[in-house]
């Protein structure tokens, strides 16, 4: 029997950001996959991983929006998350075997007390579960064949770690952090202070820099939609970039910087980067430079707004 090739989906060119919601169980990337498949995107990125096991807010880019995926690493985050306490697992969290098992005998005030003592500037190690590069190949790696690697503590903060409810031995609480936290090493943390260990059970994003996990769209509705209703959910390419001050450029300024040259503009912010626009048409980002000339830093294709 003469054998059928498998047409492949078109892809086609698509340019905008999609908040989603990512489910149980998936990782990111393939979060992402699938939904560049139901759009037929030619080009995806994602902003930053949430673990298979961790739920919420994932901003997905596409097309020219792939430029500033990285726009959000370097922001703060929300996250509501479960914590029981008693148990202690290899990974931190409800993936990994169990280690050990101890009675809980901790108090709602001892909670508090071990809460306040996570709170503000911290060292955090990471956790040799982790996607963190040693000699290029991941922790999780070296973890899974029995390697301990040693790891240096990082700087990060917690603005806010509170307990939101208690069921006996589970905590509900609320994390906000900078970048490079890692919630499930918090909560092996508070387990520690507390003397009875304990492991991240769930975890959900709810915020990432200014964006809100309430804007966002699950996977199933986003797959229920037509293909057209699909397209309308995504925000422009210049969602991710709310936190950059607008320079408008007439049509000249917008000819040399879209050609990569330097412009005159009005501001003395040395250093400060902006998104440039031409009326209501986003061209790019430009980082002002010495005399007022702000220089492009990243430009987007312009045909394909």
């Amino acid at each position: 029997m003469a054998h059928t090739p498998q047409r492949r989906t078109p892809r086609r060119i698509v340019d905008g950001v999609l908040f989603l919601d990512k489910p149980l169980g998936l990782s990111s990337n393939n979060a992402l996959q699938k939904a560049r498949w139901l759009l037929k995107a030619a080009k995806g990125g994602h902003t930053g991983t949430l673990d298979p096991m961790a739920t919420g807010l994932l901003p997905l880019t596409f097309g020219e929006a792939t430029k500033f995926s990285q726009t959000l690493l370097e922001a703060d985050k929300v996250y509501e998350a479960t914590v029981l306490l008693g148990v202690t697992t290899t990974t931190a969290d409800a993936e990994g075997e169990v280690l050990a098992t101890m009675a809980v005998e901790v108090s709602d005030a001892a909670i508090e007390a071990a809460l306040v003592q996570l709170r503000g500037e911290i060292d955090q190690v990471p956790p040799m579960y982790s996607a963190l590069k040693h000699h290029g190949k991941a922790l999780y790696e070296y973890a899974r064949a029995g390697i301990e690697i040693p790891r240096e503590a990082r700087r990060v903060t917690i603005y806010g770690f509170e307990c939101l409810g208690r069921d006996g031995d589970s905590l509900r609480v609320r994390v906000a952090c900078s970048k490079g936290t890692y919630v499930r090493t918090l909560a092996s943390d508070l387990g520690a202070l507390l003397g009875c260990g304990a492991h991240l059970t769930a975890l959900r994003r709810t915020r990432i820099g200014p964006f809100e996990l309430e804007g966002s769209i699950s996977l199933a509705d986003f797959e229920a939609l037509p293909e057209a209703g699909r397209d309308a959910e995504l925000a422009p390419v210049d969602a991710l970039l709310v936190h950059l001050d607008v320079m408008l450029l007439d049509a000249g300024q917008a000819h040399s910087f879209t050609h990569g040259q330097a412009v005159q503009v009005c501001s003395d912010a040395v250093g400060r980067m902006f998104r440039a626009y031409a009326g209501e048409r986003f061209l790019g980002v430009g980082t002002l430079g010495d005399g007022g000339m702000m220089a492009p830093t990243r430009l987007v294709a312009t045909g394909n707004q």
